[in-house]
């Protein structure tokens, strides 16, 4: 899977970007390198928050799971 972030210099000289597919991940970097590794963590930590709360949602179901590979 690839993500695209949306980039712009904010007043102050902080990047600040913003992951055009996952729109809720927003973060900011001292340089680019910096502000792609924030990004990154940040996307981990949205999937694993989204995949926690689905899980509740199933709370008490009878379900299976199966993995997918993008």
């Amino acid at each position: 899977m690839t993500v695209t972030a949306i980039i712009e210099q904010g007043d102050d000289g902080w990047l600040v970007g913003q992951l055009k597919e996952f729109p809720a991940v927003i973060d900011q970097g001292k340089t680019l390198e910096e502000l792609k590794k924030n990004l990154l963590s940040g996307l981990q930590f949205y999937l694993e928050v989204q995949a926690d709360l689905t899980t509740q949602e199933y709370e008490g179901r009878t379900y299976t799971q199966e993995s997918l590979v993008a």
